[in-house]
């Protein structure tokens, strides 16, 4: 089971309203209890050596604008392309506190450079990027926790 596949499934408990799901596998135990008074989830992964694959199950519902001062702000990011974590982990902007930043404000990149690494569980994932463009915005700070599809960075295509 991926990484990928526990955030689907952690999403689609937290959606379904189940207040706790145990999912026992051969080599994979996972618990997920999501807490009625808002307090976030808990989930307590066990993992064996092996892997064992799991169908994916996505789901994405759009954000809606809060107020006309969040929706004038939309319309003038929606000219940007918004470049999402693709995982739930620690965001870093760089590789090692000695070196250098992987991208700045104002930076071109292209496809297939490293815009930040994300840190999961000991994992050190580099992000690259799919878009083309100059990197306007950097909307989390460095050593941040940062959630599945939370926005990392606005670029401009042109």
């Amino acid at each position: 089971m991926e990484l990928k596949d526990i955030q689907n499934l952690i999403k689609f408990v937290a959606k379904s309203g189940a207040s706790e799901v145990k999912l026992e596998m051969e080599d994979i135990k996972i618990t997920i209890k999501t807490g009625s008074d808002d307090k976030g989830e808990t989930t307590y992964i066990q993992q064996m050596p092996a892997m064992a694959a799991m169908p994916q199950q996505a789901a994405a519902a759009p954000a809606a604008p809060a107020s006309d001062a969040s929706t004038a702000a939309a319309e003038e990011e929606s000219k940007f392309i918004t470049v999402k974590s693709p995982i739930i982990g620690t965001f870093y902007r760089k590789s090692a506190p000695d070196k250098p930043m992987f991208v700045e404000v104002g930076d071109n990149i292209g496809i297939g450079d490293v815009l930040c690494v994300i840190e999961a569980m000991k994992l050190f994932n580099e992000i690259e990027s799919e878009v083309s463009g100059k990197i306007v915005k950097i909307l989390v700070d460095d050593a941040s926790p940062v959630e599945f599809d939370q926005p990392l960075f606005l670029v401009d295509p042109s």
